[in-house]
């Protein structure tokens, strides 16, 4: 009995110094018998999936080429003289030649532009294009050295749910990236001069204030739009972010190249079809229904008439008696960008060919397309 006494007293002796004794033989003094925190039992990088390794290989070669833009206006003030006022954007160099493609609202008014770039090499620029229009504007820096710049994808064949890719300066803050998906195409947004400005791109990628002009980029690395507006209260980002696609932009390269100016129709229309057309005694197939026709402007020119009158359907005011589009260049009308998409594929010079309804009959109307200021819709 007594040498069971003694077993079971050594028995209780030794787990009691094992469970409170660490491996170094220090005692522990309570709290979890495990870690505090865990990690990888080898102290290498993660494994990264295949998409995180996209994103950051699209970055390492897109960000060098993409630009930090600092326009400056001077205003006269009343007490203090002429004051400067600087405004931030992005950009992005598409050739070695140090030219950067931004938005007009960017540059626009701006008495001086500075491109700063990732190494933080700073150049003064030159404007060589403004376009109000398409909110798009070319700038040119004089390179000190060989510059890495970004290919100009296709916006045609973009769809919705593939993943995109947005680089730029948002609040100042050079060189962020962030990442989202295509998240419809064709909208149609209000800029900040009330213009419409059709057939752009929505993303869920965050856009804030000093993102505008940067690109966004496809996940092979190439652009496929220019980083526009953004749609929230105070400017801030909420996942809902617009592009310029970047087929409009090949575009009015093309024609600046050329010595052109870009081509413009001059006219805002709205889209009706079903049962408001029939209301309206119009094709019930849909079409553009004409708002405005710009003075001076090809649309003039070609005798294309605008609405007559204003009425009220449901909570929209329109416009009617103008001509109403049914098809251009013999495709039916079927979307409300359908006349940005046409102009994507001209020049100044080229003719529109448009079938419109006007009182009752159909006739076909021949448009040539003019060197239109920036200024005509």
């Amino acid at each position: 009995m007594k040498f069971r006494s003694l077993m079971l007293a050594a028995v209780l002796v030794g787990g009691f110094v094992y469970l409170t004794t660490r491996p170094n033989g220090l005692p522990r003094i309570g709290g979890p018998s495990g870690p505090l925190w865990s990690g990888p039992s080898v102290t290498q990088s993660a494994g990264l999936g295949s998409d995180e390794l996209n994103s950051i290989d699209i970055y390492k070669m897109a960000s060098p080429s993409v630009a930090y833009i600092t326009s400056t206006v001077y205003r006269q003030t009343w007490f203090y003289g002429p004051q400067a006022v600087k405004d931030l954007g992005s950009g992005f160099l598409i050739n070695g030649e140090g030219q950067i493609l931004t938005n007009y609202h960017v540059i626009s008014g701006s008495q001086q532009v500075e491109v700063t770039l990732t190494d933080q090499s700073k150049y003064k620029a030159t404007v060589l294009m403004r376009d109000r229009v398409n909110d798009l504007a070319l700038i040119k820096i004089e390179p000190k050295k060989k510059l890495a710049y970004l290919s100009l994808g296709d916006s045609d064949r973009l769809q919705v749910g593939q993943k995109v890719l947005a680089i730029g300066n948002p609040f100042g803050f050079q060189g962020t990236l962030t990442t989202g998906v295509v998240s419809s195409l064709g909208r149609e947004i209000q800029a900040e001069d009330n213009r419409k400005m059709e057939g752009m791109i929505q993303t869920d990628a965050s856009i804030n204030s000093g993102n505008s002009g940067g690109p966004l980029l496809d996940s092979q690395g190439n652009v496929i739009g220019i980083n526009t507006a953004i749609y929230g209260p105070g400017g801030g980002s909420v996942g809902i972010g617009f592009a310029l696609p970047i087929n409009r932009a090949k575009l009015l390269l093309d024609d600046f190249h050329a010595g052109r100016k870009p081509a413009r129709l001059g006219i805002s229309t709205v889209y009706v079809a079903g049962d408001v057309a029939q209301a309206l005694e119009l094709p019930t197939t849909g079409g553009l229904l004409i708002q405005e026709v710009a003075g001076g402007s090809s649309a003039e020119l070609a005798g294309l008439r605008g609405a007559r009158r204003l009425v009220l359907i449901g909570n929209q005011e329109v416009g009617i008696g103008g001509d109403f589009i049914t098809a251009i260049d013999g495709q039916k009308v079927t979307e409300i960008d359908a006349v940005t998409r046409a102009l994507s594929k001209k020049h100044s010079g080229d003719t529109l060919n448009l079938t419109i309804f006007r009182q009752g009959r159909t006739m076909d109307v021949k448009v040539k397309l003019g060197e239109a200021s920036e200024e005509v819709l």
